[in-house]
């Protein structure tokens, strides 16, 4: 598996063995960051990051700071290998747990007296590993205070399990087919 663009393009990520993690596939990666355009000046959010090929496209592609949610140890320490690899650290940071507590902290953190601009996010990309996650997980993004003004979130999904069409002050702008895959792009209604 290899970055599509930017300054890291043609670098390699590792990835764990077995099926426990489904790494993005390079063509919709290279789609969804052809959509997207250049990158925001607020922070990207990588939940179920896996092996965080999409953060680590981000930062190759420019942009300023990724943080990443995972949970499971092998692809934790696979996700740690690849941003060592790719110089990525001083950018990158990994938060090892479930999305929901992941969320919960980051929320926590954007409301400090002390947080600034940074601790809300322009992109967030999700790949839950069930359909019923989706749904769980973008209405928990859209309770908390972690989006920056038009904010897009993006999720990977089967076309058998597309989350809903708004929820909470998200509202889906676009959704594109590849194969058995979609992704839904969603756009943050605060303002």
């Amino acid at each position: 598996m290899r970055l599509t663009g930017g300054s890291d393009r043609g670098r390699r990520l590792k990835a764990p063995r077995g099926l426990g993690t489904r790494p993005t596939a390079a063509k919709i990666r290279e789609a969804i960051f052809n959509i997207l355009g250049p990158p925001p000046d607020g922070a990207v959010l990588d939940l179920f990051a896996g092996t965080g090929a999409l953060g680590l496209e981000s930062l190759s592609r420019g942009a300023r700071r990724v943080v990443f949610v995972e949970r499971d140890r092998h692809a934790l320490a696979v996700l740690r290998q690849n941003i060592k690899d790719l110089a990525a650290d001083s950018r990158s940071q990994v938060l090892a747990a479930d999305v929901r507590t992941g969320i919960r902290r980051l929320a926590a953190a954007a409301t400090a007296p002390d947080a600034g601009p940074e601790s809300r996010f322009s992109w967030v990309f999700m790949d839950p590993s069930y359909a019923t996650e989706a749904s769980d997980v973008l209405g928990e993004l859209a309770d908390k205070d972690l989006l920056a003004v038009c904010a897009v979130v993006i999720v990977e999904h089967d076309r058998r399990h597309r989350p809903p069409a708004s929820i909470g002050g998200l509202f889906l702008t676009d959704r594109r087919e590849y194969g058995d895959t979609e992704l839904s792009f969603y756009r943050s209604g605060r303002s």
